[in-house]
C-alpha cells in the first residue's frame, strides 16, 4: 500500500470516522481504522459493531492496499503534522508516514482481522435537507432513555409518511417527556418505520456538524431504511447502523388536542423563572410548581426546599382558559425550552395531565412533559 494526500483531507476523514472507535478490551482491533487504498482513493473505516463509518479521502494511489493502526494515535499524529502533503506507505507490519524530512512508523493489524461491515439492503431511499436533517435530529434525540431497560426507547422513532404525518417525524421518549418534530423529505415517499439508536443519530449529528452544508458541499443527506439496517451518505462519508428491534410505543396516544389552559410567554423569561426555582428545589424530585392566573395574565413559578429555601416569580402571559396549576421536573421542562425560542405555547388540562410546550404558531414540533404526581 502507497499513496500521498494532504493534510488537510486525511485530518478530516479521521475526524469523522475516530469518534466510534473503542478502547483496547475483548476486541483490541475495534480500537483500530481500516485505511483502504484503492485506484480511486482511499477509504478510512471504523466500527464499534453497531455502528460503521467510511470516509472517503482523495489522494494519488501508487499501490493499492489495506491495513489498521490504531485511531488514537492517527489521529493525534497527523494533526501534528506541519507539511502539506503526506506519503503513506506500508512496511512490513508498520505504516511509514513521511512528511518533509520527518518520518514515523506505526504499528499495526492486518485488514484481514478487522471486521467487515455489512453493506445496507435494498430498502427504502430518501433524500433531506442536511441541516433540517441535523437540526432535527437535535430537537429530540435528548429525550431518548439513557438506558435500554426498555430498548426501544434508547432509541429514536423514525416514521417516512405515515397515516398521521406527511414527511419523516422523528420522536424520542422516556416515558417522562416525549419530543416529537416533523421535517420535509425532498425525495422519496415510501412509507416506512424504523427505530435507530441513540449513539447512530449522535454519528448523524456530528457528521452533518463537522462539514456544514455550503455552496462548495453537498447540502442532501441520503437515506436507506432496510428491515436490519439504516444508512445515510453525507459528502465524503457513509455511516451504517443496525436499527432496533422491536415496535415503538404509540406516543400519539398521549399527545393533547384540546387544552383546557393556553399560557402564551417569551420562551426567554420563562426559561430564567425556571432555572432561578431550580435552585431551591429538593435533588431527586427536582419539582418547580406552575400557577396560570387568567384573571391577571400571570404565571407563577415557585419552588420549596428544607435545604436551601424557596422562591417565587411571576410573569406576564396571554392566557386563555381556565386557571390551572401544575408540578413538573425543572431538568425535562429546561430540556425542552433549550429547542425553542420566541415565544411559546404552554398548554395544559389541569395538574394530572401532560403538559405541552410548542412555539407559537408553529405546528412541526412538540414537547410534551408528565407531571409529577402531588
Amino acid at each position: 500500500m502507497k499513496f500521498t494526500c494532504t493534510k488537510e483531507n486525511l485530518l478530516k476523514g479521521l475526524q469523522l470516522v475516530i469518534g466510534i472507535t473503542t478502547k483496547p478490551g475483548n476486541l483490541p482491533i475495534l480500537s483500530n481504522i481500516n485505511i483502504e487504498a484503492e485506484e480511486s482513493g482511499v477509504r478510512l473505516i471504523s466500527t464499534n459493531l453497531e455502528i460503521g463509518i467510511t470516509a472517503y479521502v482523495r489522494a494519488k494511489v501508487s499501490e493499492p492496499g489495506s491495513f489498521t493502526v490504531p485511531a488514537k494515535t492517527m489521529g493525534d499524529f497527523v494533526g501534528l503534522i506541519r507539511q502539506e502533503h503526506i506519503d503513506i506507505s506500508l512496511i512490513k507490519n508498520q505504516l511509514l508516514i513521511a512528511s518533509g524530512t520527518s518520518s514515523t512508523k506505526i504499528k499495526g493489524v492486518s485488514s484481514e482481522e478487522f471486521p467487515v461491515i455489512p453493506d445496507i439492503e435494498e430498502g427504502d431511499a430518501y433524500t433531506i435537507d442536511a441541516e433540517t436533517f441535523r437540526q432535527g435530529m437535535s430537537d429530540i434525540v435528548f429525550a431518548a432513555a439513557k438506558n435500554e431497560i426498555r430498548p426501544e426507547l434508547s432509541g429514536v422513532y423514525f416514521g417516512f409518511f405515515t397515516e398521521s404525518r406527511p414527511g419523516l417525524t422523528l420522536a424520542a421518549t422516556d416515558s417522562y417527556r416525549l419530543a416529537e418534530k416533523t421535517i420535509t423529505v425532498s425525495q422519496g415517499d415510501t412509507s416506512c418505520v424504523c427505530i435507530v439508536p441513540a449513539k447512530t443519530i449522535a454519528e448523524f449529528i456530528r457528521l452533518i456538524g463537522l462539514h456544514p452544508p455550503s455552496g462548495q458541499k453537498e447540502t442532501q443527506v441520503r437515506l436507506w431504511v432496510s428491515e436490519n439496517q439504516v444508512a445515510i451518505r453525507y459528502n465524503e462519508c457513509e455511516i451504517t447502523s443496525r436499527v432496533i428491534e422491536g415496535t415503538y410505543p404509540d406516543y400519539t396516544q398521549i399527545i393533547p388536542t384540546k387544552f383546557t389552559t393556553v399560557a402564551t410567554v417569551p420562551c426567554d423569561l420563562l426559561q430564567n423563572g425556571i432555572k432561578a426555582a431550580s435552585l431551591f428545589t429538593n435533588t431527586g424530585v427536582n419539582a418547580v410548581s406552575l400557577v396560570i392566573n387568567p384573571d391577571s395574565s400571570k404565571v407563577n413559578i415557585s419552588s420549596l426546599s428544607a435545604q436551601t429555601g424557596e422562591h417565587t416569580t411571576e410573569i406576564e402571559a396571554s392566557v386563555v382558559g381556565e386557571a390551572s396549576n401544575i408540578l413538573l421536573n425543572h431538568k425535562y421542562v429546561l430540556d425542552g425550552l433549550s429547542h425553542l425560542g420566541g415565544d411559546i405555547e404552554f398548554q395544559m388540562n389541569g395538574p394530572e395531565s401532560p403538559s405541552v410546550l410548542r412555539k407559537s404558531g408553529e405546528g412541526d414540533y412538540v414537547y410534551i412533559v408528565m407531571p409529577i404526581r402531588q
